[in-house]
């Protein structure tokens, strides 16, 4: 992901001064959910707000030149306003990764577990409010190929055990890049009593994705997944 907002220097305790409140979007208490959507909604409001300023701000120094508007003290003030605005949002914020370094070692990291589990968890919450499949896709591919600590890996192995277990979503097709990339005892124990619950998606599911640990030779294409879709069973297809 490209960076666009947020300073370089940001560490953990800003990011929980700007975000900490995002915590009560996996709540298990609707009352405590509701509360953090509010929020939500009101940091989208003022992401809209900062963006038509800035725009505005925009048209009327676009006279100036290139060089002298991006000097223009108007012009900063608008975008800094904007990118501030950007950094207290979700998903906004998690799009402010910097261009190098690993996702491992980024002070945002919970902030981007804390997305994947709130879809993961309130998937219609989530659409309603915050949907975007792309900063999902991202954020899936960076985790997958990052060193983690062993917290991070169990927020790995427990978002993957969720996933499987619901109707499938767009890019939850990712996921197998995480599961390969935290395979061990612990995901395979889950995997396996997904694949032998009375729940007829997580049969299907983690099926597929215990078939591709066993064979990390087979590349998680469309024509693979749609293969076993159509294939309609928990047993793997012939060949």
């Amino acid at each position: 992901m490209t960076k666009v907002t947020g300073p370089d220097s940001d560490d953990g305790h800003a990011w929980a001064e700007r975000l900490g409140w995002a915590y009560g979007l996996t709540a298990p208490d609707a009352v405590d959910r509701a509360a953090a959507l509010v929020r939500l909604d009101d940091a989208r409001a003022r992401v809209r707000r900062t963006r038509v300023h800035l725009n505005e701000t925009w048209r009327l120094t676009a006279g100036l030149g290139q060089e002298e508007q991006h000097r223009e003290p108007m012009l900063t003030a608008a975008r800094e306003a904007y990118d501030e605005a950007l950094s207290h949002c979700l998903p906004e914020a998690l799009w402010c990764r910097p261009v190098f370094g690993s996702i491992s070692t980024w002070p945002g990291l919970p902030f981007a577990l804390l997305f994947l589990e709130w879809e993961a968890r309130h998937p219609q919450e989530w659409t309603r409010h915050a949907k975007a499949w792309g900063t999902k896709q991202a954020l899936i591919r960076e985790l997958a190929a990052a060193d983690h600590s062993e917290a991070v890996e169990a927020r790995l192995v427990d978002l993957v055990d969720l996933v499987v277990q619901r109707a499938y979503r767009c890019k939850d097709r990712e996921y197998v890049r995480v599961a390969r990339a935290v395979d061990g005892d612990d995901l395979r124990d889950r995997l396996d009593r997904a694949h032998r619950s009375d729940n007829p998606w997580a049969q299907l599911h983690a099926g597929y994705v215990l078939r591709l640990l066993d064979r990390p030779e087979t590349p998680n294409t469309r024509h693979v997944w749609r293969t076993w879709l159509a294939h309609g069973t928990t047993k793997p297809p012939a060949g």
